[in-house]
């Protein structure tokens, strides 16, 4: 039964949490971290070498699936462009209207999701902006300043194909992973420029500038499950996640509750089905962390990042297998 309550489920030490830096997460410790037993090195870089043995969905035409379907998430930059985007492919002469005056932030609210859906998005929702989950500083090392006024939060899922993903940790699933990115740029980028044309700020997000997963908490979109990931009542983990902030004035959601905490206790599914024994099996959550790239003061099962992505380099893609494991998502499929 989903229960919407006043605060989010989570539970923080707030004197011990602080903003997260993003060259602190397990990418941007590939990029910056000499001290990591996996600086430099990239995810695909096995992969040539795993295409030769002929394993089933890890096919030279299965990776070429892959690296397509990343296409617009790497390389329309324009997508997370914090201003009005310019210079469009496009011989029609856009008018300026007048800003749109919002007399009604829930009748709003019910337009941006409608609007969203419309463009992609499998759920929505809506919080107010907690500086908690602003990185502190982005991967070129400059401190993350969000405009006071942008203190609203739209949190969009994409979700992704249950039975690909099933496949994992094959080339077939890392497509699906990839096809859910270009989906989130095309999304958020849609998104941001709807409400810019309304006469307002956007800054849209695919992993940069905040924590996608609390955000997705706060807006009442899922909980936090064993796997340190979100899980949807709709969908258990089998989706990706996309956010904007905006001056747009708009009626916050509130979180959600469906017993996932208590149900995570005592299933141990996701590890069970982990290759790189990155997730704890202990009964209770705790403050302990395991790896550099979780950050401290959050109450929860800690993922071993280390672990799952040294494992990522030896599989020549990304692994799933706890998404397609748990069953808030195979009872749904």
């Amino acid at each position: 039964m989903i229960k919407k309550i006043d605060e989010p489920s989570y539970i923080i030490d707030k004197q011990i949490l602080k903003r997260f830096n993003q060259r602190h997460t397990i990418f941007g410790r590939k990029l910056f971290d000499a001290k990591s037993d996996f600086y430099k090195k990239g995810m695909y870089e096995n992969s040539p070498k795993i295409i030769t043995q002929n394993k089933e969905g890890y096919s030279r035409l299965d990776f070429a699936r892959v690296m397509g379907s990343w296409t617009l998430y790497d390389y329309f930059h324009n997508a997370f462009s914090w201003e009005k985007l310019t210079d469009a492919n496009s011989v029609m002469e856009k008018p300026v209207l007048e800003k749109y005056i919002v007399e009604s932030p829930k009748k709003m609210s019910e337009e941006v999701k409608k609007t969203a859906k419309t463009f992609g998005a499998f759920t929505v929702g809506i919080s107010y902006v907690n500086d908690y989950w602003l990185y502190s500083k982005n991967m070129d090392n400059d401190t993350i300043v969000i405009p006071k006024e942008c203190k609203y939060s739209i949190v969009m899922t994409v979700k992704m194909d249950g039975y690909a993903i099933k496949t994992s940790p094959s080339f077939i699933a890392g497509t699906i992973t990839g096809l859910a990115y270009s989906q989130m740029a095309f999304l958020v980028g849609c998104m941001a420029e709807f409400i810019r044309n309304l006469g307002y700020k956007a800054i849209p997000m695919g992993n940069d500038t905040a924590l996608s997963i609390p955000l997705a908490i706060d807006a009442g979109l899922g909980e936090l499950g064993r796997n340190g990931l979100l899980i949807t009542p709709e969908y258990g983990s089998c989706v990706r996640i996309c956010k904007l902030f905006t001056d747009l004035p708009l009626k916050p959601d509130k979180p959600i509750e469906f017993g996932v905490t208590d149900f995570c206790k005592n299933c141990n599914k996701c590890a069970e089905a982990c290759d790189a024994d990155a997730i704890q099996t202990v009964d209770e959550p705790s403050f302990k962390i395991l790896c550099p790239s979780n950050n401290k003061g959050i109450l929860r099962w800690a993922v071993d990042h280390d672990k799952c992505y040294k494992f990522w380099i030896e599989n020549g893609a990304e692994c799933s297998n706890c998404i397609a494991a748990c069953p808030f998502f195979r009872d749904k499929i």
